[in-house]
């Protein structure tokens, strides 16, 4: 099995998400990461979809997905030719010895700091998930007390969009 990143361009209305995630439900395939939000056109959103699976049934899934009314368009993005981050939050331990190496380990990942307390600092983190997975290893010692991170959003590179011809057939009638 393989990773397959999938940039689907939906319409923007209630039971889009659900019909779309029952569908990879019913196939059997458990999505690792999913990301909604708007697009720079109103009425239309954009799902990035991480699955692990072969290409033969993602095929069929795809095939499936674009009989759903509500779906206008699906890429696959190639991870050589998109850029694809996550957000992540955790927070540390960080007593008054061990503060300064995790703020130095803050640095050296690019990261932020967005809160601190007597004994703990909450970090903000983006990044390739190969880089979070860094960071995590690096902080793990000093004592992960909380983590969420987000589901990855991801973008082709160079002057096309998903959504230059489909902004189209967004605007059909119901």
């Amino acid at each position: 099995m393989t990773r397959h990143t999938l940039s689907v361009l939906v319409e923007d209305q209630p039971g889009v998400l659900a019909r779309i995630a029952s569908l990879f439900s019913r196939r059997g395939f458990n999505i690792e990461s999913l990301a909604v939000g708007p697009t720079e056109h109103a009425g239309m959103s954009r799902m990035t979809i991480a699955v692990n699976v072969d290409d033969l049934p993602l095929e069929q899934v795809t095939k499936q997905l674009n009989k759903l009314v509500n779906v206008l368009k699906i890429v696959e993005l190639d991870p050589d030719t998109s850029i694809q981050r996550e957000l992540l939050l955790v927070k540390v331990r960080a007593d008054a010895q061990s503060r300064s190496q995790v703020l130095e380990t803050v640095q050296l990942f690019r990261a932020k700091v967005v809160d601190v307390a007597t004994d703990s600092i909450v970090i903000e983190a983006t990044g390739n998930a190969d880089k979070l997975d860094a960071l995590l290893r690096v902080l793990e010692p000093f004592g992960v007390k909380e983590l969420v991170q987000s589901g990855m959003v991801a973008v082709g590179r160079g002057p096309r969009s998903i959504t230059d011809r489909t902004v189209r057939s967004a605007d059909r009638p119901a």
